[in-house]
């Protein structure tokens, strides 16, 4: 991206413009230089480190009852599974052939969350350091997973409910019902 100097018609009334004239058109040149130069050099130290993140970047289909979450991840290993223990409040993902690499792992808000964003995170039992990363929708975790890891838990206070909200308004209606028979059947028990 350079900025537009001018046309060709302007440049014949340059070349019969005074000093100053000349010495601003030298500026406008150097800009226009300089400008392409700095973004070429971004673009060459940036660039790459840009396409890596989003080229590596797997996205994982994790099904939860009726719900379906992706979760996008990048680690040098084969993801065999992931689930969600909903008595620990954890996600667990299985790892295969794993080397020593860096974790990224982004989950969303309705599927785990954790007070004050203090998860817990646990790499074949063992309690591991990590980064974390927050925006609106979630959580990005970022921690160190050794060669040959085959588990990793991720405990918050939080997972997708148990119950989905077909089951609580079955429930909520057959509550209601029982309520209303007993109390007609106290009635007919007084006549």
């Amino acid at each position: 991206m350079g900025i537009l100097v001018g046309s060709s018609a302007c440049n014949k009334h340059r070349k019969n413009a005074g000093p100053a004239a000349r010495d601003l058109n030298q500026i406008r040149q150097t800009m226009t230089m300089k400008i392409p130069a700095a973004l070429v050099l971004f673009l060459v130290l940036v660039g790459p480190g840009l396409a890596y993140a989003a080229q590596d970047q797997t996205i994982y289909v994790l099904k939860v009852d009726e719900h379906e979450f992706k979760v996008p991840y990048r680690v040098d290993a084969d993801v065999i599974a992931m689930a969600v223990d909903q008595e620990l409040d954890s996600l667990l993902v299985g790892l295969d052939r794993t080397r020593d690499s860096v974790m990224t792992i982004g989950l969303e808000h309705k599927l785990i969350r954790a007070q004050d964003d203090n998860f817990a995170v646990l790499v074949n039992g063992i309690e591991v350091d990590y980064d974390i990363v927050l925006d609106d929708d979630g959580s990005t975790l970022i921690f160190f997973v050794p060669e040959f890891s085959e588990e990793i838990e991720i405990i918050g206070t939080h997972v997708i409910p148990e119950f989905s909200l077909g089951v609580l308004i079955g429930m909520a209606t057959l509550v209601s019902a029982t309520l209303v028979i007993s109390k007609t059947q106290r009635n007919l028990f007084r006549l």
